[in-house]
């Protein structure tokens, strides 16, 4: 359990292993939008309740309510940051540097969700700011015609 919390290892990482993990779910992106968009929101739903007995194990095995080093949430928030914007070079710098935004200020609710008992905390701010990361990528993405650039 304590593996796939720590996104088989990359949340041991000393410096900022939350950013590690959010660059760990690009590829999940990639693969995932392989699939229709109701494959899509069946697999981001899926993460999101395997995602609440992971990090929470994975928390209290490492003493805890929200340690660093678990980053299964951030890993699994990614898909929803690219559902309403194809994944390119220039969606992917943007959408990662809006969810890192977001995942770091946690705007209300997000704040309010951290703060929810074991892995649905864990999972449900980093879910939130997934959602604002999205809303902001599809606006950057229409602004600046980025969906278009490969």
């Amino acid at each position: 359990m304590l593996l796939l919390g720590t996104g088989l290892g990359i949340g041991w990482i000393p410096v900022a292993p939350g950013t590690f993990g959010t660059l760990w779910g690009l590829p999940l992106v990639w693969g995932i939008q392989q699939f229709p968009l109701p494959i899509q929101c069946l697999v981001i739903i899926g993460l999101f309740i395997i995602g609440i007995p992971i990090c929470g194990r994975s928390a209290k095995l490492m003493g805890t309510d929200d340690p660093g080093g678990v980053v299964f949430d951030e890993i699994a928030a990614m898909p929803i940051v690219f559902l309403v914007t194809p994944l390119t070079w220039p969606t992917a710098i943007f959408g990662f540097l809006w969810f890192r935004v977001f995942d770091i200020l946690k705007p209300p609710p997000a704040s309010r969700l951290e703060k929810m008992h074991g892995g649905l905390g864990i999972m449900a701010d980093d879910s939130m700011a997934g959602i604002y990361a999205a809303v902001a990528l599809w606006g950057t993405a229409k602004i600046w015609g980025l969906e278009t650039l490969v």
